[in-house]
């Protein structure tokens, strides 16, 4: 049985989406992923990453996002987790179109996409504790 963790922390500014996927990326390579799965994974990273920035701190620079990742065999597991205002309504907040920010132009997919993208996503979240969103994706070995 193949395990391998990592947990990385960073501040919560936009510049730092690119870098969490391309971490989350590069960790999960070594399950020698499809093309098309390491761009769901990362995609779905982003989207995460994204809402942790702009929903959870409200675009402030002062909060920071974790990831952990736990591969087991040939599933990876991926929590994003931020600190900041939490999410009221979960099942409303991942309806698609569902924004609470609509005077930034967010088109309300996030959720959508980590769904269509991951096998399993799961979201706690309290006010004013943060939000976690667990995601899960078992890569198909290659014959």
């Amino acid at each position: 049985m193949y395990t391998n963790e990592m947990h990385l922390s960073f501040l919560s500014i936009s510049q730092n989406e690119a870098f969490a996927r391309t971490a989350v990326a590069s960790f999960v390579a070594s399950l020698n992923p499809t093309i098309e799965e390491l761009a769901d994974i990362r995609t779905s990273v982003s989207e995460a990453v994204t809402n942790a920035i702009i929903h959870g701190y409200r675009s402030e620079d002062n909060g920071t996002v974790y990831i952990d990742c736990i591969i087991e065999d040939m599933t990876v597991s991926i929590d994003v987790k931020d600190m900041g205002e939490g999410i009221e309504d979960v099942s409303l907040a991942m309806q698609p179109f569902y924004t609470s920010m609509p005077n930034l132009e967010r088109s309300g997919m996030g959720f959508a996409v980590m769904q269509a993208f991951m096998d399993s996503v799961d979201v706690e979240s309290a006010i004013g504790q943060g939000t976690t969103v667990r995601m899960k994706k078992k890569i198909l070995a290659e014959s």
